[in-house]
């Protein structure tokens, strides 16, 4: 026994599917149609790329081949250039390194003068007493050393002498 809302639930099943299955076809038609023109699209570009490798590829490979002559001139030239500027540098530096090193050498030997322009008298005095002492200090080691050198040879001479009498109470005792 089928009733009547049995009926009418089948029909709207069979109406939901029918409805399903158009969509489905209507979204298959819409992808068929994307992938047409995705497929166009394609086309056109293989048509473009066998083109360029029949005939563009052709000249292009002469503006390839000068473009690579080119580079290697830039690139010649960018070394030759980077080489200058290297060497340039350095001679710079080393300049610039003699220069500071002059200057300081310089501000080393003036440092002391104009520390001693701003130094008090007395003290102006003191650095004086000292390069005096300094002087007589240099004298007394040179003094010092002549000494050494003297008693040095004081010794060697006494040496010599106490030899000499040694050998001469040697030849009287065998006497």
């Amino acid at each position: 026994v089928v009733t009547r809302d049995d009926v009418e639930e089948s029909l709207k099943d069979t109406w939901r599917y029918t409805k399903a299955k158009e969509q489905i076809l209507k979204d298959l038609r819409l992808q068929t149609e994307e992938t047409d023109q995705q497929l166009a699209v394609r086309q056109r570009e293989r048509d473009y790329w066998l083109e360029y490798k029949n005939v563009g590829s052709k000249t292009d490979a002469s503006k390839i081949k000068d473009l690579k002559k080119d580079i290697k001139i830039v690139k010649d030239d960018f070394h030759r250039a980077a080489e200058y500027y290297r060497n340039a540098l350095k001679a710079t530096k080393e300049e610039n390194y003699s220069l500071v090193e002059m200057y300081t050498k310089k501000s080393k030997e003036q440092a002391p003068e104009s520390a001693v322009r701003y130094l008090h008298k007395n003290s102006c005095k003191e650095i004086e007493e000292n390069e005096w002492l300094k002087e007589e200090v240099e004298l007394y080691r040179r003094e010092v050393s002549d000494l050494k050198a003297s008693v040095q040879l004081l010794e060697e001479e006494n040496i010599s002498l106490v030899r000499k009498l040694m050998e001469s109470k040697i030849q009287n005792l065998r006497v």
